[in-house]
């Protein structure tokens, strides 16, 4: 069964930002982990990766810095920054008491 991608639109940063809180990484790898994840179901368009970066950068919630990887190219590797940890708190926070709702509301057992 795949996942609508309406349905983690919405979700996006936070996807990603739990990603660099397990660690500095890159963009290709970021998205290779979130498809490993989710067994291929999900995995974002690069266009849609990197606008995202921009993005989370702009807001002072990751940052980025040229890796030295050894031969080919230079990989742009992402961190999240103080802020960014904050956000990416919050926004579980939020996601949790969503997941809850939502279950509750198309739960058909009653209470």
């Amino acid at each position: 069964m795949s996942i609508s991608a309406d349905t983690l639109r919405g979700h996006t940063d936070t996807i990603i930002l739990t990603q660099l809180m397990r660690g500095d990484n890159y963009g290709y790898e970021i998205n290779k982990t979130i498809q490993q994840r989710t067994g291929g179901e999900y995995g974002f368009k690069e266009a849609t990766l990197y606008t995202a970066f921009k993005r989370l950068e702009s807001a002072g919630l990751i940052s980025s810095y040229w890796g030295e990887d050894g031969p080919g190219a230079r990989r742009r590797y992402y961190s999240i920054t103080e802020e960014g940890k904050k956000r990416w708190e919050e926004n579980s926070k939020e996601w949790k008491n969503t997941r809850a709702l939502l279950d509750a509301l198309i739960s058909l057992e009653e209470d």
